[in-house]
């Protein structure tokens, strides 16, 4: 027996239910929560469109942002609680790529 096949002392972990490789129509959909949304907005950036959604369930506020390129979609989700600290961060950054001058400059600019 090798050590990840043995019991674990702390009970099965909620992820071993979906093991490697398994499909995710294997289990259970889940049923849709309502969620309404509060606020929303688009922003295109080169050939990426971003949009950002303000929206409400009732477990609670939420920002989702929505990354779309090319038909590929790519979505993060901020609680309420954290849209603060994610604000800072993201001043942050922008202060920082202000501040610090580019290794590679970009030829088309």
């Amino acid at each position: 027996m090798i050590s990840n096949e043995r019991p674990s002392p702390y009970g099965r972990r909620p992820y071993q239910s979906q093991g490697y490789g398994a499909s995710k129509y294997s289990q259970q959909p889940r049923p849709p929560i309502q969620e309404d949304t509060l606020k929303s907005a688009e922003l295109q950036v080169e050939r990426k469109n971003f949009v950002f959604a303000l929206k409400e369930n009732p477990r609670g506020r939420f920002l989702r942002i929505t990354e779309d390129v090319g038909g590929r979609r790519d979505t993060i989700i901020i609680p309420s609680t954290g849209l603060s600290d994610f604000k800072r961060v993201i001043d942050e950054m922008v202060r920082a790529s202000d501040e610090i001058p580019e290794k590679h400059p970009n030829p088309e600019a």
